[in-house]
């Protein structure tokens, strides 16, 4: 069974970094981790972590349906935060993108970019 990238049509890859936005592989789909960047224009959205939580998780999603899938097929979020003291404030943000039952979830605190508050993934298994 092959391996295949998936890439949204509108997407902003980083150039020079080694990954795919996704890989499918059967029924399994890995979404790389998405931060807030606008896949238009290439810039970082919004400057609160609730503004940049909606960002990555749209391109999450827009990564899920480039690979036939939704939010319904993702078993497995994680999140990354930059700060503790974001985290009451991107779980609401995050929980407008869910509905029962929700998937699993891990949210570990990390260094990233400068201005980057969050990177978002996500694993989906799709039926058949």
């Amino acid at each position: 069974m092959p391996k295949t990238a998936v890439v949204p049509q509108a997407s902003a890859v980083v150039a020079g970094v080694p990954l795919s936005p996704g890989v499918r592989k059967g029924n399994i789909l890995q979404v790389s981790g998405q931060i807030a960047i606008d896949p238009a224009t290439g810039e970082t959205v919004g400057g609160t972590v609730a503004e940049q939580t909606r960002q990555a998780m749209r391109n999450v999603v827009a990564v899920l349906e480039a690979g036939g899938a939704t939010m319904d097929d993702v078993v497995m979020l994680r999140v990354y935060l930059t700060d503790t003291a974001h985290f009451a404030e991107m779980n609401a943000a995050y929980a407008e993108f869910l509905t029962e039952p929700m998937p699993a979830r891990t949210t570990v605190y990390v260094g990233l970019p400068p201005g980057k508050l969050v990177e978002i993934d996500a694993m989906a298994v799709l039926d058949g």
